[in-house]
């Protein structure tokens, strides 16, 4: 019995080997992915070989992207169309926006590269405050006349969200068409009497990247972590914020939720109808009438706001597109940089542009949690922010009280970038992403306040601060940051 029992050990063991032989081999010919991350897994499955190998299959398969991604030929054909109009809108608004004349090599860097267009015709409101945008998001739910179309990674039954599904339902009685489409891993907690609830009122309703498994997903990867919500096609919402009682601070975890989202209204909610369509087409393969939803007559605002909205995500094309675009913020930043963000997990080519900017004498400010949700993002984060503090940087660590989730970047009271995309690899390179670009003055100053009032209900973490850390804190944040490029 006890040789058995040995055999069977050693066969167990030789297939646990075996198979992180195979993880590797496939890490190091078929995938193809940078040296960080690959060595990073290398070192997972050779040090704790059972539980490396069930984290790579949770967290490091790649997926067939040729066959994932058919519909982004559709996206081009939609959205390359835009390009032109950009480059010759924009020549015709130089004179009346400086701005735009300032920042025309990253417009067209957003334009080339994520058919990303320029509009001009807009008007934006910004959202520090969740509470505020959910009680300004039901309102405009409320005023729907034509369709409703909803996107959200975490979209939870509880209060919150049974209050906005039930108007979803009341505006489908009155005759509106609603589109309701979640991510499958962040919204696995949502019930399925509620999706067939929604499915009985003529709701049309799809889960994201589902697994056959609704709790146990092991598709980890490539989620949607967008953030949108479309309106008759006139009025937009994206920003940081899923739905849940504990983004309006109902989760004595995380107390006040410090979150950024937006209201857009304009041109550019054409451009964020465009990105769920083509969410909902590859989710649903619902043949879609476009006409019905682009040939509307043009909506003129109170502001002449630019806005590029740019969506990223893990497709065959290997561009990592609003990553582009904060790098192309950060080189042409003069004054002042200011960063929020919850995960601040950095490739070399973000680390080296900003210390480029902290040598030429820009004001890099970066604002993260002091309180961590994933404990190993926390210190992985801490130990990015903090080494860039030797070339000049300051840190801040937001209310301990609280927790920050906003996702902004500001620069030099001219340009800002708000939405879903953390500065994080795994934003860049795993998520499907969207930000709005914003080119005014106005917008920025904005950003830029709000920015200064966290500062205030934060803790800077100066040089001396942040070298007189405890040694188990330094070995949390070692370890974390060479576990970084998988996190």
């Amino acid at each position: 019995m006890i040789r058995l029992e040995e055999f069977g050990y050693e066969i167990a063991l030789t297939i646990i080997y075996l198979s992180n032989f195979l993880a590797i081999l496939n890490l190091l010919f078929k995938k193809r992915r940078n040296t960080e991350t690959t060595v990073a897994w290398i070192l997972v499955l050779i040090i704790a070989p059972v539980i490396g190998f069930i984290l790579y299959i949770a967290f490091g398969r790649g997926i067939a992207k040729d066959n994932m991604f058919k519909i982004k030929e559709v996206e081009d054909k939609i959205l390359k169309e835009g390009i032109f109009q950009t480059k010759s809108g924009f020549d015709y608004n130089l004179k009346e926006n400086p701005i735009l004349l300032e920042y025309k090599d990253m417009i067209y860097s957003l334009a080339n590269s994520n058919n990303a267009v320029l509009t001009t015709n807009n008007d934006v409101c910004i959202y520090p405050d969740s509470s505020e945008f959910f009680n300004d998001l039901l309102k405009e739910l409320d005023n729907a006349k034509e369709y409703i179309h909803i996107l959200f990674y975490i979209f939870k039954d509880d209060e919150l969200g049974t209050k906005i599904i039930d108007k979803l339902i009341e505006k489908s009685k009155e005759g509106v068409e609603v589109r309701f489409l979640y991510d499958a891993v962040g919204s696995r907690s949502l019930k399925s009497k509620t999706i067939h609830k929604l499915k009985e009122n003529n709701i049309k309703v799809d889960a994201f990247f589902p697994s056959f498994m609704k709790i146990l997903n092991v598709n980890v990867n490539y989620r949607n972590h967008r953030k949108i919500v479309v309106i008759d096609g006139k009025t937009g919402f994206l920003g940081g914020n899923n739905v849940g009682d504990e983004y309006i601070g109902k989760n004595p975890r995380f107390g006040y939720w410090r979150d950024t989202h937006l209201k857009l209204v304009g041109e550019c909610v054409r451009d964020l109808n465009i990105r769920f369509l083509l969410d909902w087409r590859y989710t649903n393969k619902e043949d879609l009438d476009l006409k019905k939803y682009f040939n509307k007559p043009k909506i003129f605002t109170n502001t002449q706001t630019g806005i590029q909205i740019v969506s990223s995500g893990p497709e065959s094309t290997e561009l990592d597109e609003i990553k582009f675009g904060y790098i192309k913020m950060i080189q042409k930043a003069k004054k002042y940089i200011y960063i929020q963000s919850p995960y601040f997990i950095l490739d070399k080519t973000l680390t080296e542009t900003l210390k480029i900017a902290c040598f030429s004498g820009v004001d890099v400010r970066i604002m993260i949690p002091e309180k961590p949700d994933h404990p190993f993002v926390y210190w992985a984060s801490s130990s990015y922010a903090g080494e860039l503090l030797k070339y000049g940087a300051k840190l801040y660590n937001y209310d301990y009280n609280a927790f920050l989730h906003a996702k902004t970047i500001v620069v030099d009271d001219k340009v800002c970038s708000i939405g879903t995309a953390n500065m994080d690899i795994r934003s860049f390179e795993l998520n499907f992403e969207i930000n709005a670009f914003i080119y005014s003055e106005d917008i920025a100053k904005k950003q830029r306040i709000i920015f200064e009032q966290d500062v205030e209900k934060s803790k800077e973490i100066t040089l001396d601060v942040y070298n007189s850390r405890t040694r188990k804190v330094k070995i949390k944040e070692s370890i974390s940051r060479l576990l970084s490029p998988i996190l």
